[in-house]
Parts: structure tokens; sequence; C-alpha cells
């Protein structure tokens, strides 16, 4: 049996009584999760889900978090994570797309998955405290895990691309159980014993396989923070007695730099895992000086669930490279024509292994642009040094990286469109220093219509995600363009106001 859901399983036939996770006051050991989740896939079958069916699930980092998500694999299903932040509209591109059987959602979330679901027509669930307990002790936990082969799809990560449109990557129980036993065993170097920091959104790859799946794969325990704050992640990591921390580089900065850090003592911190972004040299040894903590960078996509490069603990680590290939994954560069690039040169990484997709639901097209002969394309730039270390040079693709938060142009440019006032936009990402990137957007109002740029802002700011909508609106009298009329992005220049840097 192959299902993903024996890592709870196999735990809590090992380590019954060991806390599997906290938030705050609220513990739940191995058993208890273990017998929640059983409950759950009781639950959803009694709704009508069955094996294959899709099943959304909207919440933040708390624990019932993995009671659903292990719930749900457990009945043979396929879990569809939400970003609790979508609205309402996107929320219900999922659900259509996914062809979601149920919709499961955190009662802070349930005004804008209601809506979607009750557009779509799917089933929508709220994870009430109180009711939706009372519900779960009303029925009785499966006595089974569904048995799943390999290749079957456990999970579709919503991804989007240059186009804006968002597709589903596929990702199979054969794909998460081997990377998270990679990166548990090769990796973390995980034992029972670990404290892992479970800061990063649970609904992405990076969390979810890093922090939750290879936590439960070695019995460990996750610490849980719903919205990181540098004070409380601090105030947590000392009183949980965090090993682990794993986290975007903006959280790296934001510990580095907390106010009071000093007066935070942290002696069972080990290790800390960046990925998501380039982590700032200068805030990895910054970060490594005041914690006492070796900090390890590491590269993924959802694709590729999520971790195909790292640093690895037993070789000489290279500051600002994203490491080697991990075990069951082969890489390489290939130039503009498909050939190998020379060595030293800038090529696009592929990626080919244990970890890769079976594709993107409902979307063949899709698919083999993505995955040629066996090797996924990541649109990712990079250079191999002779040591065989891949170093990230830059993206082929638009997409703006906020705070460790994917954010495509296309997507918010449709929405610009949308206002009645606007003729063009241009959504372009510009530095910032605690961000990363910031989302700004370019526009030309229609002749003779009247908008401020506040306005704009506003228009967006309802429609989408909070993350993603431009916090800099530049009203402009046109974009640059090339001879096919085509809008140059690599010509904007946008002036960053004061209050933004």
């Amino acid at each position: 049996m192959t299902n993903l859901a024996t890592l709870l399983v196999h735990s809590a036939a090992t380590r019954a009584d060991h806390v599997a996770v906290r938030h705050d006051d609220t513990t739940l050991t191995y058993r208890q999760l273990d017998e929640a989740s059983a409950r759950l896939a009781t639950l959803l079958r009694e709704k009508g889900v069955g094996p294959g069916d899709r099943v959304t699930m909207t919440m933040p980092n708390v624990p019932l978090f993995p009671v659903v998500y292990y719930g749900i694999l457990r009945a043979g299903a396929v879990v569809v994570p939400v970003n609790p932040l979508l609205k309402a509209r996107e929320v219900a591109y999922v659900l259509r797309d996914a062809g979601a059987r149920a919709a499961l959602v955190h009662p802070m979330f349930a005004d804008e998955v209601s809506e979607a679901a009750a557009a779509t027509g799917t089933t929508c669930l709220v994870t009430g405290p109180e009711s939706f307990h009372d519900l779960l002790l009303s029925v009785e936990p499966a006595t089974e895990v569904a048995d799943t082969a390999d290749d079957d799809t456990a999970l579709i990560l919503y991804t989007s691309g240059t186009t804006g449109t968002p597709k589903g990557a596929e990702l199979t129980h054969r794909n998460l159980l081997s990377n998270a036993a990679t990166t548990a065993e090769t990796l973390l170097l995980l034992t029972c014993d670990d404290v892992l920091f479970g800061g990063l959104p649970l609904f992405h790859a990076f969390g979810q396989t890093c922090a939750l799946n290879t936590a439960v794969a070695a019995g460990a325990t996750l610490t849980l923070l719903p919205r990181f704050d540098p004070a409380r992640a601090l105030e947590i990591m000392r009183r949980d007695g965090v090993t682990v921390f794993l986290g975007v580089p903006t959280m790296y900065s934001a510990l580095l730099h907390a106010e009071g850090r000093e007066e935070y003592d942290l002696p069972g911190l080990r290790l800390g895992v960046s990925g998501g972004a380039a982590l700032p040299v200068e805030v990895l040894h910054g970060f490594e000086k005041a914690f006492g903590a070796t900090v390890l960078e590491g590269y993924g996509l959802s694709e590729t669930s999520p971790v195909a490069a790292f640093n690895h603990p037993d070789r000489p680590r290279r500051p600002g490279s994203i490491g080697t290939p991990v075990r069951g994954v082969e890489m390489r560069l290939v130039g503009e024509d498909g050939s190998e690039p020379a060595p030293g040169e800038v090529g696009e990484i592929t990626v080919r292994g244990e970890n890769v997709m079976k594709g993107y639901f409902g979307n063949p097209a899709a698919t083999g642009d993505a995955v040629r002969d066996g090797w996924f394309h990541t649109g990712d730039l990079a250079r191999v040094d002779e040591e065989g270390c891949y170093f990230v040079v830059d993206r082929k693709k638009d997409m703006i990286i906020r705070g460790g938060y994917n954010v495509y142009p296309r997507e918010i440019e449709e929405v610009l469109y949308e206002h009645p006032a606007v003729a063009e936009a241009a959504v372009v990402g510009v530095p910032h220093p605690l961000h990363g990137e910031e989302v700004a957007a370019v526009v030309v109002l229609r002749r003779g219509a009247e908008a401020t740029d506040g306005e704009i802002r506003a228009y967006v700011k309802e429609r989408v995600a909070a993350y993603k909508y431009p916090r800099i609106v530049t009203l402009a009298d046109e974009l640059p363009k090339g001879p096919t009329g085509k809008i140059l992005k690599r010509e904007i220049t946008v002036t960053v106001p004061q209050s933004h840097s």
C-alpha cells in the first residue's frame, strides 16, 4: 500500500502518545491525530466522497489541518489545498477546474468558500469548532486506509503560469512519499525528538512536504503558527524547543531584525532550511551568528513535490547556491536550442525523477509543454560550477515572488482590464527590502475616463488575495511596445514611492 496517509498510521502505531502537532495550548498526539483523521474519512464517505474524488480544504495552520489532510487521503480521495487568502471568484475557479466533490473550510474563511461552493454546486462543510467536533464524534473511525497505487493522484496543487490561468499539478502518492522520506532522512536528518517550526503555509508544497509530512514520517513534533510574526515565532521557538526552522528568506530577515531578538536563547535550534527565493548571503551568515544554527538552502517547485535540490548536510555548503540534486532526482541545464550549455554558462533547469508530477490535471497541452521526454522544464535559469552546485540566476517566467508567495502578472492584469476606466495595464515586480519584490502596476486610462491610482488599487484589492494586489499603481500616457504591439515590460520603469522602499 502506498497511500500517503500510511505515514500517520505508522507513527501512530510506534509513537502513539508522542505529540504530533501543537498550536499553543492545543496538542494532538499521534493516536489522537490518527483517530480524528479516521473519523473524517468515515464522514466524507457518508457525504458521498469516494476514491479519486477531489476535495478542497481551506484552512490556516491549525491542528485541524492535518486531521482533514490525512482524512481525505485515508478515504482514497484527492486533497486540493486552497490558499485561505483567495477570494470567492478565485476559489470558484479551483472548484470548477478540479471538479471538486466537496469543499471543507475553516470558519474564518467560510464566507468566500461558501459563496464559491454555492456558485459551483459544490457540497461545502464548515469545520466549526464545536459542531464539527461533535460531528466527528458521531461517526466511527474508518478501520482501513484506502488502497492506492503508486501513480494514483494524492494531491492537486494549483499553480499559475505566465498565462495567468491556474493549473493543477497532480502529485502522486509515490511523489510525495519519496520526497518526504528523502527530506526527512537525507536532508533534515530528523529523529522523533525533533521539533519543527510550522510557520510556512501548510497549503503550500514547501510547508506540506518539508514540515508536515516529514515531521509525521519521523514521528516528530510540528508546532504551528497560523500567521507569521517574528516576535511570536521567537516565543514559540523558545517555548517548544524548536530544533528545525523552515522558512522563506523574508522570515529569516524578519527574525534577524526582530526587536528584542537578543533576549531569546534558542539552544535547541540546530538547523534552518530556506527555500522559495534566494536567501541573501548576508542574511544567512547573520542568522547563523545570531542563533548558532546552520542554514541550508534548497530549491523546488510545486511540480516537483517540491524538493529537487539542496545543500546536503554531509557535503560542503555553497552559500548562494541551491546545492545539488536530492536522492532519486536528476537535474540538467538546457539551452534555448535544447543543447547542454558549456560549463559555467546559463541554461534552463530541467528535472527528472520520482518527485516530478504526473501532469497538470485535465490539461494535457500544458503538461506536454512542461514535461518533455520525462524532463520537467522549470523556467528557471541557472549555471553549474565545477562542484556540480547549481546557482539560480534568473527566471524565464514573469512571476513575481512577494514575501515567498507567487504572484503572476497576467492574473492581476486580467482584473485591471475589467476596470471600466482601464485601457492598458502591465504588472511588474520591483525590488523591496522586506518582501523581496513588490507588485507594481502601470496603467493607461481609456480616453475620457477618470480614475485615481488609489481607486484602481482598491478595485483590484477587492478581487484578489491580499498578497497579490499592486501596492504601487502608476498612471501613464502610454506603455512601451514592440513592432507587433506587444507591451515591452523590460522597458517599463517604475518609480517606487518612499513609503514603499
